[in-house]
């Protein structure tokens, strides 16, 4: 699943604490009492950080909020404005896992609060309503303990309303870890390949919007290729119980790096920066 920077939320709420991989000590067996693959659920809130639009080098902070967990082996999860689902139902144990299910979004980008006056006075854009698929495999048991992972996944999802009208297709890798009962952490990282439609609604300038805004004319965002890559971070603290359940805070980071042609807009080399970043710290409960 990829880190897009969705505007509303923390892209990097990703609260794959409550997976079977970080359920446990690295050093001890899971107690009889734990289910790896129980039904359960994890609600996180907190505030996050993001730039104000994908190459801005402005911030706000937004309320952000997501939902995590599994209900009879079906997996489902929220990043930013995006939820995903995983349809192949998992058994809760060691080993290798394939992965797949469909993802909606909201891609809210230019929608509101754009930072720079000069952006801004191109106009608020539509918000980008994309369905899609994703899937990939997963590995529980790899390296520190029988409950860490290393997961490898790619997602496609395009526009069905009226905005850019085009796709994102996004390969990603992540690792994660139990460093303890209380204690867990995750790293990814990821890219994100775009169509023409998408790079030209959300990097190019028209002769009008130029006039407009102050800004120079661009039209070379009108291909496809690779738009960025990415990286992210989670630490979780237990406050209560343990990773399965209770009370826990989390904290969050990540970083947007965009490329070639879409680095070289206006709205981005003029107006903003090719290198972003984003954060969130926040509580969650599972239950």
């Amino acid at each position: 699943m990829t880190n897009t920077l969705l505007q509303l939320a923390a892209p990097a709420i990703l609260l794959t604490m409550t997976s079977p991989a970080i359920a446990q000590n690295a050093s001890s067996p899971p107690p009889a009492s734990v289910d790896l693959g129980a039904d359960r659920i994890t609600i996180g809130i907190g505030p996050a950080l993001l730039p104000s639009y994908t190459g801005s080098d402005q911030y706000i902070l937004v309320p952000g909020i997501a939902v995590q967990g599994q209900v009879s082996g079906i997996a489902f999860d929220t990043a930013g404005s995006s939820l995903y689902v995983d349809a192949i139902k998992g058994h809760g144990g060691t080993g290798w896992k394939p992965q797949l299910g469909p993802l909606i979004a909201a891609r809210l980008n230019r929608t509101t609060r754009i930072g720079d006056p000069r952006v801004s006075a191109l106009g608020e854009l539509n918000t980008a309503w994309e369905v899609g698929v994703w899937g990939g495999m997963q590995r529980t048991g790899v390296v520190t303990s029988p409950y860490d992972t290393l997961s490898i996944t790619a997602s496609y999802q395009r526009d069905v309303g009226n905005a850019h009208r085009s796709y994102m297709v996004s390969p990603s890798i992540s690792y994660s870890t139990p460093l303890s009962h209380k204690d867990y952490v995750s790293l990814s990282a990821g890219a994100d390949y775009i169509g023409r439609g998408f790079g030209s609604y959300y990097f190019d300038i028209s002769t009008v919007g130029a006039a407009a805004s102050g800004l120079a004319a661009y039209g070379g965002a009108d291909r496809a290729g690779w738009q960025d890559w990415n990286t992210s971070m989670l630490a979780a603290h237990s406050l209560t119980g343990d990773l399965t359940h209770g009370l826990t805070v989390f904290a969050t980071a990540g970083h947007q790096r965009l490329l070639g042609r879409y680095a070289r807009s206006p709205i981005v080399a003029d107006a903003g920066n090719a290198g972003q970043w984003n954060g969130a710290l926040g509580v969650a409960y599972t239950f």
